[in-house]
C-alpha cells in the first residue's frame, strides 16, 4: 500500500497494523500507514479476561485493526489496543484499507499512461487529495458521486482530467437495495386490473422499482437507491400508497422483507 501519513497518529484512532514480534507479555506491531511507526499492544491489552497463551489470539505477520490508546511523540512510543476495536469497527477499517488498494490501483492504470511509476504519479497527487479528503477512494467516490473537480484541489489539468475520466469507468456509483416478498389478496371481480393498478402506484413514486411475479399471489419487490435513508423514504411511501390502495377495493396486503 502506497499510503503513507506523517506524524503520529491521534489517541482513539483505529489504524492497520502487521504483526512483527510477539513476546510472552506484548506485541509489538508495524503501523502500516504511518511509515517508520511502530506500536506496542500489552498483553492486558490483546483480549479480556486471562490470558494463558498469547499466541492463540495473535500471528507474526498477520494484520490487525488496533485502537490507539496512548502517544509518546517525544519518545517515539505508541500504545495500542485489539480488545477495544469491536467487530464493526474492525471491518469498517479492513474495508477502508481495501477501497484504498483499489484506489490505488486506479492510480497504477493511470501512471502506466502517463509512462510514469506508480509511486512517482502517488506523490504528485496524493498531498493535495489527502489534504481535502482522508482517503484517496474518498475523493475517488465524491468524482463519480457528485462530480467532483481534481483540478479544483490543486491537481494538473492533464492528469485531474486522466484520472476523473478512468475513475468514472472504473467505480460505479454506490446503490442500496431493499427487497421485498409482497403477498397481495384481491375479492374484487376486476382484480387483474386492480393487480395491474397497484403496481403502477408503486411505479408512480419510483420508476426504477422492479416487480416480479413469484406465483400464488406473491411478487417480489426490488428498491434501489443511493443510500439506505432514500431507499427507506421509497419504501415508507410505497407502502402506505400501496395499502390504501388495496383496501380501498376491500383486499388484503402484506410486506416482507428479505435477504438478498
Amino acid at each position: 500500500m502506497l499510503l503513507k501519513r506523517e506524524g503520529f497518529p491521534e489517541e482513539g484512532e483505529l489504524v492497520f497494523c502487521t504483526v512483527t514480534k510477539i513476546q510472552y507479555h506484548a506485541v509489538t506491531v508495524q503501523l502500516d500507514e504511518y511509515p517508520n511507526l511502530q506500536g506496542l499492544i500489552h498483553i492486558s491489552e490483546v483480549s479480556p479476561g486471562r490470558i494463558r497463551n498469547i499466541r492463540d489470539f495473535v500471528v507474526e505477520g498477520k494484520k490487525v485493526v488496533c485502537k490507539v490508546i496512548r502517544v509518546d511523540s517525544e519518545r517515539g512510543h505508541i500504545d495500542l489496543s485489539l480488545r477495544r476495536v469491536n467487530e464493526s469497527q474492525k471491518r469498517n477499517k479492513t474495508d477502508a484499507i481495501k477501497q484504498e488498494q483499489k484506489a490505488e490501483k486506479i492510480l497504477a492504470v493511470i501512471a502506466e499512461r502517463l509512462k510514469k511509476k506508480p509511486e512517482e504519479l502517488y506523490k504528485e497527487v496524493a498531498p493535495f487529495i489527502l489534504e481535502e479528503y482522508l482517503w484517496l477512494h474518498d475523493a475517488f467516490e465524491d468524482v463519480v458521486e457528485n462530480n467532483a473537480s481534481l483540478e479544483k484541489i490543486g491537481l494538473k489539468k492533464e492528469t485531474a482530467d486522466i484520472l476523473e475520466e478512468i475513475i468514472k469507468d472504473k467505480i460505479k456509483p454506490k446503490k442500496v437495495e431493499i427487497i421485498l416478498k409482497i403477498a397481495i389478496k384481491v375479492y374484487d371481480e376486476n382484480g387483474l386490473e386492480v393487480l395491474h393498478n397497484v403496481f403502477d402506484v408503486a411505479k408512480k413514486i419510483d420508476s426504477a422499482v422492479q416487480i416480479n411475479y413469484l406465483g400464488g399471489g406473491n411478487y417480489r419487490m426490488l428498491i434501489t437507491a443511493k443510500d439506505y435513508k432514500k431507499a427507506e423514504a421509497i419504501l415508507k411511501e410505497i407502502q402506505e400508497k400501496m395499502t390504501d390502495f388495496i383496501e380501498e377495493k376491500k383486499g388484503a396486503i402484506k410486506f416482507e422483507r428479505q435477504e438478498k
